[in-house]
């Protein structure tokens, strides 16, 4: 029989078998990997029986650790959801909620909501984590990602918060010397500005005013990966591009962009919260979904 299991023990072993090593294991738990390894160990000693095979670059689940964690992780889900069930309509969020956003979206529409989210509740510490590429969810111990575009992975946990349109834009200096485009099959001469993490990010489909679609094959002169680098250029007259709502509209507002072809529309994208794999969805992060939702709808961002 094995000595008495501390439930804790089990939190850290799934952690770690979710993560896939120590370090993102304590990244997620927010302590440091030694406890983790300790831990780890006793819940072995107890059990006598090892659960990881470790080598110098990866720690996998052996057999037993395998089966262990098939039969544990249900079950810790379902502990976490009936404590926050109780807890649902009388405590205050506490612990730590951590948000990864893209960099522009992120500082102008996440951050903002952010800021009041933690007002109403101060006993909650906040990270916010930007950049462009794609988080690691479970690996970095991130509780939600706001996402923006089309979501190809069918393997996430996502909630829609809203749609974004997408204009073609240029700055009036560049219009002066290229002139505006009437039709989109005028686009193709001009100077293309590609923004390379879309999936085919110089072929765009666009919508008549008679409803008759025209997709067009562009050549970029220049190429990006970064959104806010794509919108540098063209505010300074480097060619023209195709950008979201959110990023061009105080620039269309003030007139240091405009926006092309008016009549015609591109297909709208979405803004996303995605949920690590496998993981109970907790309140704090449903109350920040929910919140960030109505302000979106709200701040006329969504």
């Amino acid at each position: 029989m094995p000595g008495h299991i501390d439930l804790n023990d089990l939190v850290v072993f799934t952690a770690v078998v979710d993560t896939g090593g120590f370090s993102k294991a304590a990244l997620r738990l927010g302590v440091a990997p030694a406890k983790v390894s300790l831990e780890v160990a006793r819940l072995e000693a107890r059990l006598g029986t090892a659960l990881f095979t470790r080598t110098t670059r990866r720690v996998v689940p052996t057999e037993a650790g395998r089966a262990l964690h098939e039969e544990c992780a249900p079950l810790l889900l379902q502990l976490r959801a009936a404590v926050d069930d109780v807890h649902a309509s009388s405590s205050a969020l506490t612990g730590s909620l951590r948000v990864t956003a893209p960099t522009d979206f992120g500082a102008s529409f996440v951050a903002p909501a952010l800021a009041r989210f933690a007002a109403l509740h101060p006993a909650l510490a906040i990270e916010l984590q930007t950049g462009d590429r794609i988080a690691d969810l479970v690996g970095e111990g991130i509780d939600v990602a706001i996402r923006m575009g089309w979501l190809r992975d069918s393997s996430l946990r996502a909630v829609k918060l809203g749609d974004f349109g997408q204009y073609a834009v240029a700055s009036p200096r560049y219009l002066a010397q290229a002139g505006a485009p009437r039709t989109p099959e005028e686009l193709v001469p001009l100077d293309w500005i590609a923004l390379t993490r879309l999936p085919a990010p110089l072929k765009w489909t666009f919508a008549g005013p008679d409803g008759a679609n025209r997709t067009v094959q562009l050549r970029a002169r220049i190429r990006t990966d970064s959104a806010g680098a794509l919108r540098a250029l063209v505010l300074d007259g480097a060619g023209i591009s195709i950008l979201d709502e959110y990023s061009v509209r105080r620039d269309l507002a003030d007139g240091t962009l405009v926006r092309l072809l008016p009549g015609w529309t591109l297909p709208s994208g979405g803004t996303y919260a995605v949920f690590p794999p496998g993981r109970h969805v907790s309140r704090k992060v449903r109350a920040f979904v929910e919140y960030y939702r109505a302000w979106l709808a709200g701040s006329g961002a969504g």
